[in-house]
């Protein structure tokens, strides 16, 4: 029993960085980071059994961290979109918009904020990637492997994401810029 939460601090120590930034990186809000990280880890620590050795834990992580970040975005869209149509705003759903990442400097923040409105408009595939591989620096291999896609679909997720927002933040900035 004791080597086992050995085991667990050691995997929590280890990769609650790893998945709070790749947390932060996808929401852009800290306190959802954070929620996020303490999901991800109740879920690796209840399914350790189940892990196969097939992928690097590593891989593992960041695959459920990936799903369990997506899956909170289409929650809280679909929360959002209720609030819409009709109902008064719930005073949680301001966080939505709240742009907090630490790792930005002040100065910076407007841009990221506009850079980070355009990747968040991407499709999951191409922000999955573009994430990983812009912002986590892993290489095609790695984020084949965490997505479950070929060396030559990363490619192409790359391509088409840096070419959509090419053309989105340059439209953007255009119409920043003549506010």
């Amino acid at each position: 029993m004791n080597s086992n939460s050995n085991n667990s601090e050691e995997i929590y120590n280890q990769y609650k960085l790893l998945v709070y930034n790749v947390a932060l990186n996808y929401l852009q809000n800290i306190e959802d980071a954070e929620e996020i990280t303490q999901d991800v880890f109740v879920q690796v620590f209840q399914s350790m059994d189940k892990f196969k050795a097939q992928s690097s834990i590593k891989t593992w992580i960041y695959r459920i961290t990936i799903n369990k970040c997506l899956d909170y975005i289409k929650y809280k869209n679909s929360k959002k979109r209720f609030f819409i149509f009709g109902r008064k705003s719930d005073s949680g759903l301001q966080n939505v918009s709240n742009f907090e990442h630490p790792g930005i400097a002040m100065e910076q923040k407007e841009d990221a904020k506009l850079l980070f409105e355009v990747i968040n408009e991407l499709t999951e595939n191409q922000k999955t990637a573009f994430l990983l591989s812009k912002l986590d620096m892993l290489s095609n291999p790695e984020i084949a492997e965490i997505m479950n896609l070929s060396i030559s679909a990363i490619e192409s997720l790359l391509f088409r994401a840096k070419s959509t927002l090419k053309d989105k933040l340059s439209r953007k900035f255009e119409n920043y810029r003549k506010k």
